[in-house]
């Protein structure tokens, strides 16, 4: 009797297979599993971002289902979840309060064309220059932020809201020990609902968040000027709300791409962003970005991996609010914040704050990344502490290279070598027009740059100025060994960039 050869494990990239995954139903039931319970956890989510907007809770649950759809078929990093954010809702409340939904809804429409033009013109390729040590501490703190969200839940509630919590984590730590057949998280939120259900147990609901909608989202324009004047009111939030959108969601495409070991199409997603915001808007909806806690759900928690389990998240939010309305309701809020708080477990890189890895790390990157947390958690804002990170980053850089740049004189018989060593751009030559002796030196003196480069305009205004004052001295001097590129750089700058 023959045997039957063991199938190949599937790659990382064969498990992303839309087809592949269509073809399996074990794979396709993780996938729609996973979408189940993002789905479940995006809803009290999409209310509270609704409330902080300032806008009635439908149009952020609409954002959740339109944003989830389109960024499943448009986006460029399968199984990450767009839906509206508090990020972006953050940015757009000032606009709410002060113009009302219609202009709202003009700005999510403009920010999606916005994002859609930085795509085109290449946006996400500057990802590559968020250092690793910014990387870790935007996860670090977006754990933080998620977890500081759920706070409110935990305080001023009855006491059984705490045994519940504690009963769903138990659930989540343990059950993925025995077995992944179904999600660890779906099972804790079912679990507690029927307890809190059968034991008339009375703790805070998602029902107790705000009022689900009935009906399906219609399509609509905005009701208002096509002025500039509106553009002129419209404009700089629009351009906040993309570059805010545009960053969480190129930066948990990331995180994405290190979990799952796959690559992503940074550029697609931005655009892709964009298409799903314009959608949004045309439908009422609040706009959003990428989700890192949901997110994670679906990737570490439930082991979703294609744009399948997006598409379900979206379809299961419109289901669940719409024709099980009653039944979500009931839905206590311990069970969902117990999932983000294991989301928060899950996604922090618990590694980075290790002592063993605090003392191998160069004192540098760690100062980075707890620049990072500590900017963003104080100001709740994504880009803010990237930017913080990022900039601290460059400077640190700059100064390390800054101190490699050696100059090192050596005497002839009627003239004088200096041999400059190093990368020479605006931090490190500044210090070049103190390393040679001007009055001292003989007649002729050579300066050999082939062991170094000239990166910016900056040395080349720095070798004018140690030409000019060796000439004044009454001296010659020869510049000599430069690279192909260093030597058109010079050519070009040489003696026009002023005193």
């Amino acid at each position: 009797m023959a045997v039957k050869p063991p199938m190949a494990t599937p790659t990382p990239e064969q498990l992303q297979s839309v087809w592949g995954t269509l073809k399996s139903p074990r794979r396709l039931k993780t996938e729609i599993l996973g979408g189940l319970v993002v789905g479940l956890a995006l809803i009290p989510e999409a209310i509270a971002f609704s409330v902080i907007a300032g806008v009635d809770p439908r149009i952020g649950l609409f954002a959740a289902f339109t944003m989830a759809v389109t960024i499943a078929s448009t986006g460029g990093r399968p199984a990450m979840i767009s839906a509206a954010t508090g990020a972006v809702a953050l940015v757009i409340a000032p606009l709410v309060r002060s113009h009302g939904v219609d202009y709202l809804i003009a700005c999510v429409i403009l920010a999606g064309v916005i994002q859609i033009i930085l795509s085109v013109s290449g946006v996400a390729k500057l990802m590559r220059f968020i250092p690793r040590s910014v990387m870790v501490g935007f996860v670090n703190a977006l754990a933080i932020l998620v977890f500081i969200a759920q706070l409110p839940e935990l305080i001023g509630v009855p006491w059984l809201v705490y045994p519940l919590v504690a009963a769903a984590l138990v659930i989540m730590f343990v059950l993925p020990r025995f077995t992944n057949a179904v999600p660890a998280p779906l099972v804790a939120i079912v679990v507690l609902t029927l307890v809190t259900v059968l034991a008339a147990i009375a703790v805070p609901t998602v029902g107790d968040k705000g009022q689900l909608p009935e009906s399906l989202p219609a399509a609509l324009i905005p009701n208002v000027p096509f002025t500039f004047e509106t553009l002129q009111v419209i404009f700089p939030f629009a351009l906040a709300m993309a570059f805010v959108g545009l960053l969480e969601s190129l930066m948990t495409a990331k995180l994405v791409d290190d979990i799952t070991d796959t690559r992503s199409n940074k550029t697609r997603e931005a655009w892709g962003q964009g298409v799903a915001n314009i959608v949004t808007g045309f439908f009422g909806g609040m706009g959003g970005c990428a989700m890192i806690g949901q997110t994670m759900i679906n990737v570490k928690a439930s082991g979703a991996r294609t744009r399948i389990s997006t598409f379900f998240a979206g379809v299961f939010v419109l289901l669940l609010v719409v024709v099980f309305g009653d039944v979500v309701s009931m839905i206590p809020m311990a069970a969902l914040v117990a999932v983000m708080i294991f989301v928060c477990w899950a996604t922090f890189d618990w590694h980075s704050i290790r002592l063993r890895t605090l003392k191998t790390l160069p004192k540098s990157e760690t100062f980075v990344m707890v620049a990072t947390v500590i900017a963003t958690v104080a100001t709740n804002n994504l880009a803010i502490g990237v930017g913080t990170g990022t900039v601290l980053a460059m400077v640190m850089f700059a100064r390390r290279v800054a101190h490699f740049v050696t100059v090192k004189r050596v005497e002839g018989e009627d003239s004088v070598t200096y041999v400059v060593n190093g990368e020479l751009f605006f931090a490190s030559s500044n210090d070049l027009y103190t390393q040679f002796e001007y009055a001292l030196d003989p007649a002729r003196v050579i300066i050999d740059m082939s062991d170094s480069h000239l990166w910016d305009a900056s040395t080349s205004a720095t070798l004018d100025a140690i030409t000019d004052k060796y000439r004044r001295h009454g001296k010659d001097v020869e510049i000599v060994g430069m690279n192909d590129a260093s030597a058109q750089m010079r050519q070009r700058l040489a003696g026009k960039l002023g005193g």
